[in-house]
């Protein structure tokens, strides 16, 4: 039988995670928090080098997803191996999702705002609002899914959810003392980072975290939408 785990963390694309949520990670999983990442796709058109091809992309994305997630004391890593740019709204796609959840029974689940306007990545949308739609009502009822049932996968309750990326912020996370740990992690996406053309990673990533983190009183921050679910 599988161990619950406390925190599950919805990643549309190896990397995704480390950008949103690494150093309320690193801070869960010093507190002896449970999480296990579930990263959707593979991550495999996620390069400017035409060069490149697409298995061995996944396949470097994979290794770097696996060196971010030891470095925060993420329990499990686990890869849905979907295409990159390909994430639809379809029950298939969900019932990944409702699968991860009642399989892992977490308190909370993070994921993408899939609410962002205008320019913002597909996957990213579509992953937010599957995960959404997994935990409610997909998760919670019986009658949906009943082939999980036949595999043990009893119907789950989370009790809340952060979404990364938001423009509705209402929650602040204080990442001060597990700030470079977040960016020890980021650092191992390099077929990522060495594309974003930053000149100083670390100053860049410090300043976004202490904007964030503007009228608390600490340095620094990762931000997010929170909702508590009742029901």
């Amino acid at each position: 039988m599988t161990e619950p785990a406390d925190v599950v963390v919805v990643s549309p694309h190896p990397d995704d995670a480390e950008f949103g949520v690494a150093g309320t990670v690193a801070r869960w999983t010093q507190q002896a928090k449970q999480v296990v990442y579930v990263v959707c796709t593979n991550g495999n058109k996620g390069s400017s080098d035409p060069d490149m091809k697409p298995d061995v992309l996944a396949q470097i994305r994979q290794n770097e997803q696996k060196a971010a997630a030891e470095i925060l004391g993420v329990r499990e890593v686990v890869f849905l191996g979907n295409p990159d740019q390909g994430l639809e709204d379809t029950p298939e796609f969900r019932k990944q999702i409702v699968r991860m959840i009642r399989l892992y029974r977490p308190q909370t689940v993070v994921t993408a705002d899939p609410y962002r306007r205008y320019i913002w990545h597909r996957d990213h949308r579509i992953a937010g609002q599957v995960t959404i739609d997994a935990v409610f009502p997909y998760a919670r009822d019986h009658l949906a899914y009943p082939d999980l049932l036949e595999e043990g996968l009893q119907p789950h309750k989370v009790k809340e959810m952060l979404f990364w990326a938001s423009e509705n912020i209402n929650y602040v996370s204080n990442i001060t003392d597990t700030f470079d740990l977040k960016l020890q992690a980021l650092r191992c996406h390099k077929s990522q980072v060495q594309t974003m053309k930053v000149a100083d990673l670390e100053n860049w990533l410090r300043q976004r975290c202490s904007d964030l983190a503007e009228g608390e009183d600490f340095d620094l921050a990762e931000a997010f939408h929170r909702e508590e679910i009742s029901w």
